[in-house]
């Protein structure tokens, strides 16, 4: 039997791709964005970073093992929608708990399969990331872009992701204490550090220097998180007045945060970097690894010259400034995420450098 397409996609350029609903039916204006992996949608699903975003998959089958309750990055998907070619509802994995579009249905994350990817993804590497309508297919093309045009994206990503009250996770063997600032921070950074021997305290976007310092803690870490890193500046500022107290370590937005609070500038990338295939190089040892992204914004490396940050890491794809570190303060941060599960794991050794920078600080005190 022939279906007939029940749902579609309008871009603001009058682009429509139609397509067949899985997951919430609604409609839905969102930023689109495309990723590049081959495995890991439900890590990209339960991502805090794609709040707000249509995320289409370049690769075609998406769906075909399941969700399994140990491979979510939050326990509260925020992600808008996913664009796929083909989904698959009936999963083959012996760990799969629900499917993905019963997650979706659950969460209200609308889906659209059936749709040309290909043709879609040029559309986002050619003309950006942009404004979209998901609708249904009956939607008048005037109507959707009017709908479109009017529409002015929320700048409270960060507050809606970040939680509400400080909260405590640790492992069997504790050496040092953690302040995590929680942007949207995945499950992933905190297993990264627990597995190193750190008690980790999470503590919402908005908290300020002093409280932070009321913890005592050995360093300070600041998440990955969704939008715009100037739409946070009372994280910058927070950031500003711990500068100098003890070690920090920054992770995508975190990064972009960091370099703000030195006085640096962040612009919005034509269509961002997504997915576990970008080649970064280590300009201290020439080492290039493969690395995980998730971010819309970069840091303008000629507004670092006028702070005592140095770039470390860049992107070879682009040319982008990847990483950042102010020896002297006991400051370093990348773009991309050196937990990444499922994807590369060139840069777990990140965490460890984060180890060393307190242990250091222990031994001065």
């Amino acid at each position: 039997m022939i279906r007939t397409p029940d749902k579609k996609i309008i871009l603001e350029d009058g682009q429509e791709y139609y397509g067949y609903s899985f997951g919430a039916n609604s409609e839905k204006i969102l930023e689109i964005v495309f990723n590049t992996s081959m495995v890991g949608y439900q890590e990209i699903l339960s991502d805090p970073s794609y709040t707000d975003q249509a995320v289409v998959m370049t690769y075609p089958l998406i769906g075909n093992y399941g969700m399994a309750k140990d491979d979510y990055e939050t326990p509260t998907p925020t992600i808008g929608a996913l664009v796929v070619r083909e989904y698959n509802d009936e999963p083959s994995n012996f760990r799969a708990e629900n499917t993905l579009g019963e997650i979706m249905r659950k969460y209200g994350i609308v889906g659209i399969s059936g749709v040309d990817t290909r043709k879609l993804n040029r559309s986002i590497r050619d003309f950006g990331s942009r404004k979209v309508l998901i609708t249904s297919a009956e939607t008048p093309l005037k109507e959707g872009l009017e709908k479109l045009k009017a529409y002015q994206p929320p700048k409270d990503a960060v507050q809606r992701v970040s939680c509400r009250e400080p909260w405590n996770v640790c492992g069997d063997s504790v050496k040092f204490h953690v302040v995590a600032i929680d942007c949207g921070i995945k499950h992933n950074i905190l297993r990264s550090l627990i597995g190193r021997g750190c008690w980790v305290t999470v503590v919402p976007w908005n908290t300020s220097a002093e409280e932070i310092k009321a913890f005592d803690p050995d360093g300070v870490f600041i998440s990955n998180g969704p939008g715009d890193p100037t739409d946070v500046p009372e994280t910058v500022e927070t950031i500003k007045e711990l500068i100098g107290s003890c070690p920090i370590f920054g992770i995508c937005l975190g990064h972009q945060i960091i370099s703000l609070a030195y006085g640096a500038k962040t612009y919005k990338l034509k269509f961002g970097h997504r997915g576990g295939n970008h080649p970064v190089k280590d300009l201290e040892t020439g080492k290039i690894e493969i690395t995980s992204q998730n971010h819309s914004y970069a840091v303008d490396e000629q507004s670092l010259s006028t702070t005592p940050l140095t770039v470390t890491h860049r992107n070879l794809l682009d040319g982008t400034v990847e990483g950042i570190k102010c020896e002297r303060d006991k400051v370093f941060s990348v773009q991309y995420h050196p937990e990444s599960f499922p994807g590369p794991q060139d840069s777990a050794h990140l965490f460890d450098r984060f180890i060393k920078l307190m242990e250091g600080g222990k031994e001065n005190a």
